[in-house]
């Protein structure tokens, strides 16, 4: 049996090229229109899904937990296009919007009960830092005044 953690350093790989294609999408398409291509891509893997599953016995709750998944995933995606599109650089904001789990973190420990440990809330904590530094830009006037050590 394969790794859990393979199948995360395969999701880091394919989700960087991702990041990769969706600010080259974004330079030349509006983001309403690389959600539509995103969903056809999305799309494409159907047939492959459909064959190594069953649909049968699914409760029409966890229909809906799976199409509310997909929306709020589309919505996230089309957010992230948006942000792309206005011009940010692809280096900060996938990064940036990659941190997303931290979201999903205080979900779960208000909604599932779930308690990070003190590591993982380290972990939480230097995520935030990262993100902080990641989205950090000086501005214009900052980046032309001349250094007070090169005099």
């Amino acid at each position: 049996m394969i790794h859990w953690m393979l199948y995360a350093c395969i999701a880091i790989v394919l989700w960087g090229i991702c990041g990769l294609f969706m600010k080259l999408g974004t330079n030349r398409l509006s983001a309403r229109s690389m959600v539509i291509w995103v969903t056809a891509g999305f799309l494409l893997m159907v047939p492959l899904m459909w064959r190594t599953t069953t649909l049968s016995g699914l409760s029409l709750a966890m229909v809906c937990v799976g199409l509310m998944g997909g929306l709020a995933n589309g919505l996230g995606n089309w957010a992230v296009f948006l942000c792309l599109e206005k011009g940010a650089k692809a280096s900060v904001a996938i990064p940036l919007t990659a941190l997303y789990p931290l979201f999903t973190v205080a979900l779960a420990t208000i909604f599932l009960k779930e308690r990070p440990t003190w590591l993982q809330w380290l972990g939480i904590a230097l995520a935030l830092a990262a993100g902080a530094m990641l989205s950090y830009e000086q501005t214009s006037e900052a980046q032309e005044a001349p250094s007070p050590c090169a005099q």
